[in-house]
């Protein structure tokens, strides 16, 4: 690639940095308890704004080194704290952080690639079953100590992806004749997303588990 163009991409990430000091600055200045609307659109504004910097710095990695994408997303999995297991029939995979909303391809990026990387690293290095009929449990767990507005309706959340993504390493068919899929929120010490696969026959008592440790899981 040729060094003008590596400049130029160099300065529109700086020029988005300058933009996300700013959102921070005003987030930092902003009374959430008055004005909660313009907290959550600035919030929001710096996320994805550090998303979007994030995905085109890896980019310009791919482009401009040798680096390949899969050994740089196992470092990047890594720092984002993405956890997987497979314990008495359930794998189970830990996002440390709550998923994007609808039409927010840059965060689905961000976000995906790294999941991705993951479960095919730990593939490699460990056994996984293949359901043939399953059921998959999101549970969209809030921070207990930030306000319960922030919770979402699940119709608004970037699922399918995901799903489409968990299936290729560990279902046989990801459509409703084979797998069912659920959705509940709790409240924790910090926002995540734990996703749970197992067979059907293995549901409710990992259900009857999950009520009796968490009091805040919603009723199915």
């Amino acid at each position: 690639m040729e060094k003008q163009i590596i400049t130029q991409r160099i300065t529109a990430i700086l020029d988005d940095i300058s933009r996300l000091q700013s959102a921070l600055y005003a987030m930092s200045t902003t009374d959430i308890q008055r004005y909660p609307d313009n907290y959550e659109v600035l919030s929001t504004d710096a996320a994805l704004r550090g998303e979007n910097i994030a995905c085109r710095l890896r980019h310009l990695i791919y482009a401009t080194t040798d680096t390949k994408k899969s050994e740089y997303m196992q470092s990047a999995s890594a720092v984002q704290g993405i956890q997987i297991c497979c314990e008495n029939g359930v794998v189970e995979i830990t996002l440390p952080s709550l998923l994007p909303k609808r039409k927010q391809r840059q965060s689905t990026e961000f976000l995906l690639d790294p999941i991705y990387f993951a479960l095919s690293h730990y593939a490699d290095n460990h056994w996984l079953p293949k359901f043939r009929h399953c059921v998959v449990c999101f549970s969209h767990i809030y921070c207990r100590e930030l306000p319960t507005r922030r919770v979402r309706d699940y119709d608004n959340l970037e699922l399918k992806q995901l799903l489409d993504m968990v299936s290729t390493f560990i279902m046989a068919d990801d459509t409703g004749l084979f797998c069912d899929a659920y959705n509940t929120t709790e409240l924790g010490n910090s926002d995540c997303t734990r996703i749970s696969v197992m067979d059907k026959d293995h549901f409710f008592l990992w259900l009857e588990e999950r009520k009796n440790n968490v009091k805040t899981i919603s009723d199915f």
